[in-house]
């Protein structure tokens, strides 16, 4: 017999500027994860030596973010040596992926207390890091190898352009996604305002001994006006040539930021948490793991969603809250079209364009962001899904208790 798998808590660093300055920069991606590892076991007065296992999520896992980085930040969050960690990749969605196996564990009885996490710090390992020499490699090294291009003969591109391809497929138009990256900001800043981030937030003390509590990338004086200034992010004169119909409307305004950050939910089954005196937040309801077309790339989320609906027994008119990652304006614009879904229970709070898309910590983030927006408006059912490079998508259903 399964049990049942519960969330505790979750909670996050500040989204810092990926780049070289940015408010989290100055500090090791293995400190930011070690700072929220710290902070979730400390609020919740659990012993760390209870903990069966860490699951972190993380892209670039080279230089800083070599040599499983989850077993190295848990270790310099003081943790126990006899708590195991291990690192995955599943792109966007590696803490999504991480939040799911930890559910899974516990499930099928395998943990009673588990950790799901995930860092990112994209100034301190560049996007792209793992394709160069710190990964042994030469810099521009081919990942996909001869026969992925004897399958793909047509060849595959970046996922900018990929949301460009999204746009020409949708329909979507360069005003449509400057208004939706502008609205992202302005959720984002009024939920800040409100206070709406702070039970998810642990401030980060930087070396020189200045504390971080607050989203750097967050612009709340963003406008139409502001964005429609700002020039095609990803036209080159090849990729023009190669696609002559795109009219290339992405940009970095309506693109999510580089960003640095970290973020980790504590999952135990209902009966440890009971043991515990821990009151579980909500419970996991159904899971989705889907591939999808590797040149659209980033249109994972509509089939992830069609099939969690279908597993789950649920429809979007039951679902009071849906957090699809804002890589791009186009990933959710897309998926809102496919399902006729309400535009103001989407990223509520919100999303990646303005909360920043620290790749390996992001489905965590998401995941404290949903069930927190579920518990202060009252919403039960929660969606949670990530488009994925390489052509993936997860999608997790959670119910808040």
């Amino acid at each position: 017999m399964s049990n049942e798998a519960v969330i505790v808590d979750v909670v996050r660093t500040a989204s810092g500027r990926g780049k070289p300055g940015g408010a989290l920069s100055g500090v090791h991606p293995a400190d930011l994860l070690a700072g929220v590892l710290s902070e979730l076991v400390s609020r919740n007065g659990l012993d760390p030596a209870l903990v069966d296992d860490v699951i972190g999520g993380c892209v670039s896992q080279v230089g800083e973010q070599g040599y499983n980085v989850t077993r190295t930040a848990l270790l310099s969050a003081g943790f126990p040596d006899s708590v195991p960690g291990t690192t995955i990749d599943r792109q966007c969605g590696s803490s999504q992926q991480a939040v799911t196996f930890a559910a899974q564990g516990v499930m099928a009885g395998a943990y009673d207390v588990v950790i799901a996490c995930g860092v990112e710090s994209m100034s301190r390992v560049p996007l792209g890091s793992s394709l160069g020499r710190g990964s042994g490699g030469t810099p521009g090294q081919d990942p996909h190898g001869t026969l992925m291009h004897e399958r793909y003969p047509q060849g595959l591109v970046n996922q900018g352009v990929s949301a460009e391809l999204i746009n020409q497929q949708w329909r979507l138009g360069r005003g449509e996604l400057d208004a939706f990256a502008a609205r992202s900001h302005r959720l984002a800043a009024a939920a800040a305002e409100r206070g709406d981030f702070d039970g998810e937030l642990r401030p980060v003390t930087l070396p020189g001994g200045r504390v971080v509590t607050d989203d750097e990338t967050i612009r709340p004086g963003t406008t139409l006006a502001s964005l429609a200034t700002l020039p095609p992010a990803f036209r080159t004169d090849a990729l023009a040539a190669r696609f002559p119909k795109l009219d290339w409307h992405i940009t970095a305004g309506n693109s999510s930021p580089l960003t640095d950050g970290a973020s980790a939910a504590l999952i135990m089954s209902a009966k440890r948490a009971d043991e515990l005196g821990l009151n579980p937040r909500a419970r996991f309801h159904s899971f989705a793991v889907t591939g999808s077309d590797p040149l659209l790339m980033l249109t994972g989320v509509i089939p992830a969603t069609r099939r969690i609906l279908e597993r789950s027994g649920l429809s979007i008119d039951d679902l009071d809250a849906y957090e699809v990652n804002e890589a791009f304006a186009s990933v959710p614009l897309a998926w809102l079209r496919e399902f006729d879904a309400d535009p103001a229970l989407l990223n509520p709070r919100g999303g990646a364009i303005a909360l920043g898309h620290a790749l390996g910590s992001s489905g965590t983030r998401l995941l404290g962001t949903l069930l927190n927006h579920l518990e202060l408006t009252g919403g039960r059912w929660g969606l949670q899904t990530m488009c994925e490079g390489g052509g993936m998508a997860n999608a997790t259903i959670i119910e808040r208790l």
